[in-house]
């Protein structure tokens, strides 16, 4: 095994353990490692994250539902029309993507540049909210739905869904801080139902994959193993850290894999 590979396993190790901390941010890392460690195309690696994400997120929620910290009506009114729009673009709108999209003089724009140039400007963007994030709440206050929760969550979901299904991303950088700022939940309530909704939107729009994508299993399984012991580790340190502390570090952390993923793409 070479060291790009153990380095790569290390990071599955590390994917667990962020999302168990903060209730997302896993894909930020899963789509690079699998990339630029692992040697796996930007669709085969964004396919792969779903998985992988999803299937982490999935037993950090067995343990959530246990400690009854998920609020189900939210999650359930966000996760519907995150789910459409994620399935919807990766079983029809990946598979149709052309190879190159545009070119200028020699200049060519590919589907992988462009899914990895979208997926760091997202990372850029999700670092900066996490630093400059002071919406901590401890308490919260339930809010009491009306028209314009429904309409601001859907809209919310629908570009999540967006985004997760042409990154390959979970989305959990933003849906922690829309349930916490719409739906005024705690934050260690947005993020227990934070990863309800990943697993529930990244396994379904997973399913999109199966038809076009060549699965190698045993790897998948492996790397979601090991990155399911993360979970477990991140669940029981983040009873003992900060979460502001714990978003400002990763935000930062963040910002400078996607500075690196640009230079890497075009330079």
């Amino acid at each position: 095994m070479e060291l790009v590979e153990i380095l790569g396993y290390i990071g599955a190790l590390i994917v667990g353990l962020v999302l168990g901390l903060i209730g997302g941010g896993g894909s930020i890392l899963t789509v690079p490692i699998l990339v630029y460690f692992l040697g796996f195309s930007p669709i085969v690696a964004t396919g792969y994250s779903l998985f992988i994400v999803g299937s982490t997120a999935l037993v950090g929620t067995i343990r959530n539902i246990k400690k009854n910290t998920i609020d189900f009506k939210t999650a359930i009114i966000f996760a519907i029309p995150s789910i459409l729009t994620v399935f919807t673009v990766r079983s029809l709108v990946i598979p149709n993507l052309p190879e190159v999209l545009f070119s200028v003089g020699n200049f060519q724009l590919t589907n992988s540049l462009f899914i990895m140039l979208l997926f760091a400007i997202i990372m850029l963007l999700a670092g900066w909210s996490m630093i400059k994030s002071k919406v901590v709440n401890k308490e919260g206050v339930v809010t009491k739905f009306d028209n314009t929760h429904y309409f601001a969550i859907g809209t919310q979901a629908i570009g999540i869904g967006a985004l997760a299904g042409l990154v390959g991303a979970g989305g959990g950088f933003l849906i922690v801080p829309a349930l916490v700022l719409l739906v005024k939940l705690p934050i260690k309530k947005a993020i227990s139902t934070s990863l309800f909704i990943i697993a529930i939107q990244s396994l379904i729009g997973f399913l999109g994959d199966l038809k076009t994508l060549t699965i190698d299993w045993h790897f998948l399984i492996t790397f979601t193993v090991i990155s399911i012991v993360g979970i477990f580790i991140g669940l029981t340190l983040s009873k003992k850290i900060s979460p502001k502390k714990l978003k400002r570090g990763f935000g930062y952390f963040t910002i400078i894999m996607a500075i690196y993923i640009i230079f890497k793409e075009l330079f």
